[in-house]
């Protein structure tokens, strides 16, 4: 039996173990961590035969004689060892150097399972913010429609996984013909994804994120071009500056978006997605009304017209998008209401992980805010953010390991009051009493940061977020009939 290594114990790399197993290979999973959740996961895969090392860093030296046979990428790689990565791992480390030097066959989990997924047309979604928004707005229009789809990558499931099903699943899982995958993809998964080359390629936003990982913002903007590069459809937000100015000319064949009308696109009628008399239009077709989106704020009326602009240019009728637009609840853990107290709304956006999601999360509400940021803090211009908090929070409650960071910039601008907790337990209640003390409106979790000081992912910290409103809503109402 032939040797594939994983590396990265995350949801990416654990499916990836999994098919890579059921394709018929010894699967060695390496992972820089040491836990004992990890150490429970070492446990559990040794008893379906999948070794994990931990604590440990990925190095050809250290792997044994194994190498490939034919396998599933290609004859001409079967004689290299297989090397699959999760996207949390950087695709620099001096291992995979070492083993992309020596021609050995490093895969990304997600162009791994696009390798076997190529019967099937693709709709990549990627861009700073608005990723997730888009994609969840497709896979809805999609299944009104009742195309055969999967949403993967940070939406969904891991690639591998959708692989595995489509191959390894039970018959009834298993699709009989081409089909649809919708991919939410970051930059982490582009530039270990080099070769996916989707039927339609969206990008959504662009500013400066992820820079610890990238070190310049042009490596970064390289990243997710390269990705509408490979796109056969590319579709753009023509109302993004940064986009407008330096991929017009790389796209000559692109559609792009506006909110401001077709005048305002920069492109030909042929090829725009715009607002006219409050619908959405595609190349002079209204599909939707834009205040059938029950979700607020402009920046979601521009994910809504890339979201019809791709189910369009992918022959959805416009009967079913229309509908799918009308029911659509909205996108957890982005703008979520989650619970509300006397006339106090407690939104959840703990999706916005940086300084520019966390001021569109702002911008969006239409009563003063008492806000809950921090968390893991990210590289970035803050002074937009800044501005918005002065414009709309009467108090914010600091979290997390930016808390005192963030404490210390608002009192240099002179926001206040600021207030500092150790987490969101405490940081709930505090800011619920804040709140109906000013007469503000919403308590907004809007971290502006990352969550891995605290939290796994941002999904659980938003989940965090709402067991504690609702607890204490429930509190409240409880102690007021007493």
């Amino acid at each position: 039996m032939e040797t594939a290594y994983v590396v990265g114990l995350g949801k990416s790399g654990l499916a990836a173990a999994r098919l890579l197993q059921a394709q018929g290979y010894s699967v060695v999973l390496s992972d820089s961590g040491d836990s004992p959740g990890l150490r429970q996961q070492q446990g559990e895969l040794a008893q379906v035969g999948i070794t994990v090392k931990l604590a440990d860093r990925f190095d050809p030296d250290r792997l044994g004689p194994d190498r490939l046979g034919p396998g599933a990428i290609s004859s001409a790689a079967a004689a290299k060892p297989l090397v699959v990565v999760s996207p949390g791992v950087p695709w620099d480390i001096p291992g995979l150097v070492k083993a992309r030097d020596r021609g050995w066959s490093v895969l990304g989990e997600l162009s791994y399972a696009w390798h076997q997924l190529q019967d099937r047309a693709w709709i990549c979604v990627t861009g700073t913010n608005g990723k997730t928004t888009t994609t969840a707005l497709l896979d809805a229009i999609f299944k009104a429609a009742n195309y055969p789809v999967e949403a993967c990558g940070n939406i969904g499931y891991p690639a591998c996984d959708l692989a595995y099903q489509a191959h390894f699943g039970s018959p009834s899982a298993r699709s009989p013909g081409p089909s649809w995958v919708l991919a939410e993809l970051s930059s982490y998964q582009i530039e270990s994804g080099w070769d996916v080359a989707p039927r339609i390629g969206v990008w959504t936003t662009f500013t400066p994120d992820h820079l610890s990982r990238h070190k310049t913002l042009e490596n970064y903007y390289g990243i997710k071009a390269r990705l509408l590069d490979q796109s056969q459809i590319q579709i753009l937000n023509g109302d993004d500056p940064y986009l407008r100015r330096q991929a017009q000319s790389r796209y000559p064949q692109a559609y792009w978006t506006s909110l401001a009308g077709a005048a305002a696109s920069p492109t030909d009628l042929d090829h725009s997605i715009y607002l006219e008399d409050g619908w959405v239009t595609v190349a002079g077709e209204p599909i939707v009304a834009a205040k059938d989106l029950a979700m607020v704020g402009q920046h979601n009326q521009q994910n809504l017209l890339l979201a019809v602009g791709a189910a369009y240019l992918a022959g959805v009728d416009a009967g079913a998008i229309a509908q799918a637009i009308q029911q659509f609840p909205g996108v957890p853990h982005r703008l979520e209401q989650v619970a509300q107290w006397q006339n106090i709304r407690f939104i959840n956006d703990s999706k916005a992980t940086n300084y520019d999601a966390a001021e569109v999360g702002l911008t969006a509400m239409t009563a003063p805010t008492v806000l809950i940021a921090g968390g893991d803090p990210k590289e970035g211009e803050d002074q937009a953010w800044l501005e918005r908090i002065r414009a709309q929070a009467v108090a914010v409650v600091l979290v997390g390991k930016a808390g005192p960071q963030f404490a210390q910039r608002m009192a240099e601008v002179g926001i206040a009051p600021v207030e500092v907790l150790p987490s969101l337990t405490e940081a709930v209640p505090r800011a619920a009493r804040w709140a109906r003390a000013l007469g503000a409106g919403a308590v907004l979790l809007s971290p502006a940061c990352a969550s891995f000081d605290q939290y796994p992912n941002f999904e659980q910290r938003g989940e965090h977020f709402r067991q504690l409103c609702t607890a204490f809503c429930a509190q409240q109402s409880g102690t007021s009939k007493e």
